[in-house]
């Protein structure tokens, strides 16, 4: 069987097909990020424009890199929510009106479901159970994965997301957006030791995070420096540090806590190298299996939204007639596939 995937939630359209005995045939990615550069985030209403523009061509393009016919296709799966409405709704009518012409399902997925899924695309890819830390620009969470739909968060952000915190604190260093990336190459630059930021939510139990005062943090150490580019390269530096040791340090409390010998790491933030470095010594240090989805699928994709839907899929699960938005839509809410 093939699973065509349709990803629209936000500022990337993308699009893949996936067999499930020749895995991932091809995936294709358009990202908007120099149409939103200019604004400094992401115009909802220009995100959708394009979304129109380019899913269509990207389903095309990878319909031939695959060699695929619409006789061979069992399902289309798209990215139902959260995300902003617009945009999932232009990634929704695509589906519905692809899956009618051909005569297959239309499976509505849950996009944090398909971050979580993503390292599955690599081999060797994690067995369930496992711990998922979910990072991206608008999600940090800490998941109990059971199996498909079995999730079980442990603790999430109490403010910011981590993602969110690195784009702010980015525009307040005077960085271009995305302010994540921007963020990281500017701390390379910058000098360990100089500035100490807090670790929040670390010297008391639990798994939540909160990141909002790191910003606060930054904007208040940048007041008291002249404000030359090593001044902001070394606040860079110890702002990525707090943030990715904060991070470490919650996984290391939740492996502990949950007994979970594996910690698959999910979203666009799992591609900050600093972070990848501290869970790779805390993952040999806890003796523990780590599994990271390659940077191109770390961000959002057609690819894992192909995969989760595929899963789905070989469940049982066959959608319904419904056209399905949810630009909020809680992990905790979506079940296993019936």
């Amino acid at each position: 069987m093939r699973i065509l995937g349709i990803e629209s939630s936000c500022d990337e359209s993308g699009a893949a097909i996936i067999d499930d005995e020749r895995g991932l045939l091809a995936h294709a990615l358009y990202s908007q990020v120099a149409r939103h550069a200019e604004y400094g985030g992401v115009v909802p209403e220009l995100a959708s424009r394009d979304h129109v523009r380019k899913l269509l061509p990207l389903v095309e393009q990878v319909m031939k890199e695959s060699g695929s016919e619409p006789g061979d296709i069992s399902a289309i799966a798209y990215t139902a929510g959260p995300g902003l409405v617009g945009a999932l709704l232009v990634g929704a009518m695509e589906a519905r009106g692809l899956a009618w012409a051909w005569g297959v399902p239309a499976l509505p997925v849950h996009h944090m479901e398909g971050h979580l899924l993503a390292p599955m695309l690599e081999d060797p890819r994690p067995e369930f159970p496992f711990l998922a830390l979910l990072v991206s620009g608008g999600h940090s969470m800490l998941v109990h994965v059971n199996g498909i739909g079995d999730y079980q968060v442990l603790g999430e952000s109490l403010d910011d997301a981590v993602g969110e915190a690195f784009d702010k604190t980015a525009k307040l260093l005077g960085l271009g957006y995305p302010g994540g990336p921007a963020l990281a190459a500017l701390a390379e630059e910058g000098g360990a030791g100089r500035f100490h930021f807090p670790r929040p939510m670390t010297d008391r139990p639990g798994l939540e995070f909160s990141f909002s005062g790191l910003k606060t943090f930054a904007l208040n150490t940048l007041a008291k420096v002249e404000g030359s580019r090593q001044d902001k390269a070394d606040i860079a530096l110890a702002f990525e540090q707090a943030v990715t040791e904060t991070l470490v340090i919650k996984c290391r409390r939740a492996l502990r806590e949950s007994g979970l010998r594996r910690l698959v790491v999910a979203g666009g933030v799992g591609a900050n190298q600093r972070l990848r470095a501290g869970l790779r010594t805390l993952a040999a240090k806890e003796g523990v299996e780590l599994f990271f989805p390659r940077l191109e699928f770390c961000t959002d994709n057609g690819a894992m939204i192909a995969l989760a839907g595929l899963i789905r899929y070989q469940s049982g699960y066959r959608g319904d007639e419904s056209l399905m938005a949810r630009p909020r839509w809680p992990l905790s809410e979506l079940g296993v596939p019936r």
